[in-house]
């Protein structure tokens, strides 16, 4: 009997392969599989623990997968009133909806809520999305806050160091006092990790109501004159720059009806 341990299957997870190929993120992906959408060589799958080589002829419900474009980012300038979903169960309008129909497959790097605007980044590469949503990364997104009021540096100060809000622990956050205007006040917020609604609950746990609030950068990606609605693609050497990522020419995206990106859960 052999002391060797099993070699390892040729070929790559399918999860990861169906988010480099911008179906979904890998977590999305498991479970679409572990839903009975993803067929392998025509058979249905039920577990993503399978590797899979360029060989294999994969389909999402009932669609094959083709093989993934270069990995390509875009900046997007989020308006008020769109959700950062895939599907919405109240029939809301998505930031997807929204999008150009000559726009590729994409998918969000992190979200913004409804009542928030600003910088939104887009991929069709499921890795460039796992490796911006890293806590590891670290890179700090910064926003222009709006609050009623007229809050001083004591008020703020909790939030420098950190506020624990209904058991969820935030971390300091870099905060300066812009301007006061009229009833209201401006902050430029910086912070690194990105929680759902972090700035809303914390900025509500010193006694700060949030009435505007605007992403301006995420890492090195920045806003600047990004018109609302508009959409701007990162450049290759750009995305080689900051992600490490090979400076591929990519391909002319083919042109998508918003039926087909509805289609991705």
């Amino acid at each position: 009997m052999s002391d060797q341990p099993p070699k390892t299957p040729p070929g790559d997870r399918i999860a990861k392969v169906l988010s480099r190929a911008g179906i979904a993120s890998r977590r999305e992906a498991e479970r679409m599989i572990e839903a009975g959408r993803v067929t392998v060589n025509g058979k249905v799958i039920d577990s993503p623990a399978r590797n899979v080589t360029p060989k294999d002829q994969i389909t999402v419900d009932g669609t094959p997968v083709s093989d993934p474009e270069p990995a390509r980012l875009w900046l997007y300038h989020k308006p008020i009133g769109l959700v950062t979903t895939e599907h919405d169960e109240k029939g809301r309008d998505t930031v997807f909806d929204s999008l150009p129909d000559d726009m590729p497959r994409v998918m969000s790097v992190g979200r913004l809520d409804i009542n928030s605007e600003g910088l939104l980044l887009l991929t069709n590469d499921g890795e460039i999305k796992r490796r911006l949503e890293l806590p590891s990364t670290g890179w700090v997104r910064k926003y222009r806050v709006r609050v009623k009021g007229a809050p001083d540096e004591n008020q703020i100060a909790p939030l420098r160091d950190g506020v624990t809000v209904e058991g969820e622990r935030f971390q300091g956050m870099a905060i300066t006092l812009d301007r006061q205007q009229g009833a209201n006040a401006w902050l430029t917020v910086g912070l690194r990790e990105g929680k759902n609604r972090e700035v809303r609950r914390a900025m509500e746990a010193v006694g700060l109501s949030v009435n505007r609030l605007i992403r301006i950068s995420y890492g090195p990606f920045q806003l600047r004159e990004l018109k609302a609605g508009a959409v701007e693609e990162v450049k290759a050497r750009v995305l080689r720059d900051q992600l490490g990522m090979a400076a591929e020419a990519p391909k002319k995206a083919p042109v998508r009806g918003r039926s087909a990106r509805s289609r991705r859960t």
